[in-house]
């Protein structure tokens, strides 16, 4: 990172930082500012939006700034900027809108909102840093598409386990390797956990209950993969992955050299040391490669591990921004067409009349997919499920299908499933592509 680090000292020294606009004030924004302002002078946060003006105000104080402007109005955000105060607002059009704004941070978690507040900024030609898996697991290709189209940056973090998989990914194949599955390492894995169960650690942890069931029964790890995926092509090797659950992250070769990983895959690891972070297997057939990482310790092959035992993604956001905003470079974005999807299953036996409660809520837990195959069987996608009302029974732990439920009316973020499906091809003529975009 040092060309990054050079150009933020250079940027800072010319009194001249990357700008910054945060969209959200949970437990991510407030960490994100905190960062920026207390250890980047390169980078400033110049906003923060949130529909509860006291969270913006808090997550500017938790940063360190003691009395933002409040700004409701564009002519009152050009007069706050004109004489550099910062400012928080329950409008993020003030934010995504904005000349004075260089990178778009979204860090609200939310699918619907995140969707719209990221093609605002894009089309206002701002970069974007999507702290939201959850937005870019379900349409991440068509904002990316979008962002193209437009001449920005549209990518998840350099901090967050994708990004640091994607970092890793790029290390191993600038030594001659062929990546062969790549993802994270899980401590703890449950898909029956709920809000309820999760609240105690929540609390402890100043996070929202569903937020932490979210972690911790597999959804947000089918969506960071899916991220992943479709980033790098890499596919999945079955619906769910094998997750095996191993001792030391250095079994993994043993295990996958008797599965079948194709062109690669993505896949996850429960329980194997150092218990945090991402892994690679690659392969290499060049005997002076082979020889070589044997003399240097790395084994005999034909499958090597590398691994990184963190991540860290709300501390390293910063040099995502400064990669995008100085670089035109992302650290992990969508390259074309969506390889894999992260689908919905029943966490308990629904009934008819059930409403799903969304990500890390009491009915669905997230699975990842072959988006081909997604598509082609009209799976629901996690991403899309809040609202959903059931239509006919569906048991535990059996897959959730358009053809299940009533999806809400007139949600953008469908329409926006819609249009991704049908840019990438897997919009057919005999399904509706009305019903929730999930043609």
């Amino acid at each position: 990172m040092h060309i990054v680090d050079t150009a933020l000292a250079q940027r800072a020294a010319s009194g001249n930082p990357i700008r910054v606009g945060l969209i959200g004030a949970g437990y991510s924004a407030r960490r994100i500012a905190y960062q920026i302002e207390q250890s980047v002078p390169g980078l400033r946060v110049v906003a923060i939006a949130n529909r509860t003006l006291e969270h913006a105000r808090g997550a500017f104080a938790f940063a360190g700034v003691s009395a933002p402007r409040t700004v409701l109005r564009q002519a009152e955000a050009k007069c706050a900027i004109a004489v550099g105060a910062q400012f928080i607002t329950d409008v993020a059009e003030l934010v995504t809108a904005s000349d004075y704004i260089d990178v778009v941070v979204e860090a609200t978690g939310s699918v619907g909102f995140g969707a719209r507040v990221t093609l605002d900024a894009i089309d206002n030609g701002k970069h974007v840093v999507a702290m939201n898996v959850e937005m870019d697991a379900t349409i991440g290709p068509l904002l990316a598409h979008r962002a193209r189209a437009r001449g920005v940056i549209y990518t998840n973090s350099d901090g967050d386990e994708p990004g640091v998989a994607m970092n890793l990914l790029r290390h191993v194949r600038s030594l001659g390797l062929t990546p062969v599955v790549a993802g994270n390492l899980k401590g703890f894995f449950d898909p029956y956990r709920t809000p309820d169960t999760q609240r105690a650690f929540a609390e402890a942890h100043g996070q929202k209950p569903q937020t932490a069931a979210h972690f911790a029964d597999g959804t947000k790890l089918a969506m960071e993969l899916a991220v992943l995926a479709n980033a790098t092509g890499l596919s999945v090797g079955r619906r769910g992955m094998f997750g095996p659950s191993l001792a030391h992250v250095n079994d993994a070769a043993e295990f996958y050299a008797r599965r079948p990983t194709g062109e690669g895959i993505v896949d996850f690891l429960v329980g194997a040391a150092p218990g945090n972070g991402v892994f690679v297997l690659a392969r290499t057939d060049d005997p002076m490669r082979q020889a070589y990482l044997r003399y240097l310790k790395q084994g005999d092959g034909p499958l090597y591990t590398f691994y990184t035992p963190f991540h860290l993604p709300q501390l390293d956001v910063p040099n995502t921004i400064a990669r995008a905003a100085l670089f035109d470079d992302a650290a992990v974005s969508p390259a074309g067409a969506p390889v894999c999807d992260a689908i919905a299953v029943a966490k308990k036996d629904l009934a008819v009349g059930d409403v799903l409660d969304g990500l890390g809520g009491h009915c669905a837990y997230g699975l990842l997919e072959d988006y081909a195959l997604s598509a082609r069987d009209a799976c629901l996608p996690i991403g899309l499920s809040e609202g959903c009302r059931v239509i006919r029974p569906v048991a535990k732990d059996q897959l959730i299908t358009c053809a299940d439920v009533v999806i809400p009316q007139g949600r953008e973020i469908d329409a926006l499933r819609t249009e991704q499906n049908t840019l990438f091809g897997f919009a057919t003529a005999d399904r509706p592509r009305a019903m929730g975009g999930l043609a």
